[in-house]
């Protein structure tokens, strides 16, 4: 009895070891080994990828400065006059029709509804200050941002001031008393000769006129008025406003061609801060596209012809 016992419990005994060094045991211990090479393969491979996402970071830095930069290239090439969307222009509203005082009050004529038209263009609200002509090129820069006032591109001028593409061709004219006696350049000499200051009017008579006694004024209705009154033998003053005078005072004035007395033809443009290239070629652009889609000659129309 005792002896089949002891062969039970060695029997016993020997199914546990069998077990526990068995088949089942093994496998686990293969699978785990696996899934720990796998992990391992997986950590090496994002190693592997971990620089070749920072190099792409790194690669990627560049490109954003770059942007940028073309931003802040682009950014240069607009005027800093615009900068803050409103373009203030300075005008001396005595020059009909190009500026004056409308019915409101506020300035007017071609000139004013041309930088309008341009300003449009530009996407820019545009303010309009009225001032004495003969500071509007030294306010450039300083109070106002531009000008336009049926101002001529000159010489002198240009040494302080650039222009932008010439918008009109004009001419001065003299205005005389009707049955006056003068129709010559010659006939000029030694006269009593009104002009608004600073204009190309003041210029000829100042300068290329000798012995005249020039008198300038502000405001040509200003000269005007002492044409009238006897005070004066002539004005000279551009076309336009020659003729809205001579009209306006019909049967007491009359308006001659400047060209019956040497006059050569002159040109308008808009005055700008010199070396603002960027803003002459916004503003010239602008011009350019008023003058192809007709806005120009219907302000034309508009303003001068009637």
């Amino acid at each position: 009895m005792k002896k089949l016992i002891a062969l039970l419990l060695a029997a016993v005994m020997t199914m546990s070891l069998l077990t526990a060094c068995g088949g089942g045991n093994a496998s686990e211990t293969t699978s785990d080994a696996a899934e720990a090479e796998s992990t391992e393969n997986e950590a090496a491979q994002d190693e592997a990828q971990a620089p070749e996402a920072d190099e792409a970071d790194t690669q990627s830095e560049p490109e954003a400065e770059e942007g940028e930069t073309e931003a802040d290239a682009e950014a240069g090439d607009v005027s800093e006059a615009l900068a803050d969307g409103v373009l203030t222009v300075g005008t001396n509203a005595e020059f009909p029709p190009f500026e004056y005082v409308g019915d409101d009050g506020e300035p007017d004529g071609f000139d004013i509804a041309l930088i309008k038209a341009i300003g449009e263009k530009l996407g820019v609200e545009v303010q309009v200050e009225n001032m004495e002509f003969d500071s509007l090129v030294a306010s450039i820069g300083s109070k106002v941002d531009v000008s336009i006032a049926g101002m001529t591109v000159t010489e002198e001028r240009q040494k302080s001031v650039d222009f932008s593409d010439a918008y009109y061709e004009a001419v001065q004219y003299v205005i005389l008393p009707e049955g006056s006696e003068i129709a010559a350049a010659a006939d000029l000499e030694g006269k009593a000769i009104g002009v608004q200051l600073g204009t190309t009017g003041d210029f000829i008579a100042s300068d290329d006129i000798a012995d005249s006694k020039v008198s300038q004024y502000n405001k040509g209705m200003d000269a005007v008025n002492d044409l009238i009154n006897g005070k004066l033998d002539c004005v000279i003053i551009d076309k336009n406003p020659a003729l809205v005078f001579a009209s306006k005072f019909e049967g007491q004035l009359t308006a001659i061609d400047g060209a019956e007395f040497g006059f050569e033809p002159e040109e308008y443009a808009v005055a700008m801060p010199k070396g603002d290239t960027a803003l002459a070629d916004q503003v010239n652009a602008a011009l350019a596209e008023i003058k192809a889609d007709g806005t120009f000659d219907k302000l034309v129309e508009t303003y001068i012809e009637n």
